[in-house]
């Protein structure tokens, strides 16, 4: 079980990764639509319906008779959680000489992993290290 804020919940790499996904298409498009998901994702559409059914029953997201799909409060915690994670694990590994390509991938796994407390003593550590190196 995961803890994102004050919201307990058992939610696996996948979901994550569907949130996420839904947060990133949702800064550039006007309205996410399980299309979009499949497009972005290279995934079949009715593999992504019943990903989208699960998280919807689950609470995280909504989606309208129109079939746009917004992000709950929880789901967006969840997806913010995931991006920031990923991005600086992102960051961070090309900081260290890793190629972007090699560094986006492996920053796809270590977001799922960390827990809040490693992840912040990580970003912690490196926020500290960064600024003293600098004068």
């Amino acid at each position: 079980m995961k803890k994102a804020g004050n919201i307990y919940m058992n939610i696996n790499e996948s979901a994550e990764d569907y949130l996420e996904t839904i947060l990133i298409l949702s800064k550039k498009l006007p309205v996410v639509r399980s299309v979009d998901i499949a497009n972005e994702l290279g995934f079949k559409k009715p593999s992504i319906s019943v990903a989208m059914k699960k998280l919807r029953e689950a609470g995280h997201i909504t989606v309208t008779d129109a079939g746009f799909i917004y992000l709950t409060d929880s789901g967006k915690e969840i997806a913010d959680m995931i991006y920031e994670r990923h991005e600086f694990m992102s960051q961070f590994l090309m900081k260290l000489g890793v190629p972007e390509n090699i560094a986006t991938a492996d920053a796809c796994h270590m977001e799922h992993v960390f827990s809040k407390e490693s992840f912040q003593a990580l970003k912690d550590y490196v926020q500290k290290h960064e600024v003293s190196d600098s004068v």
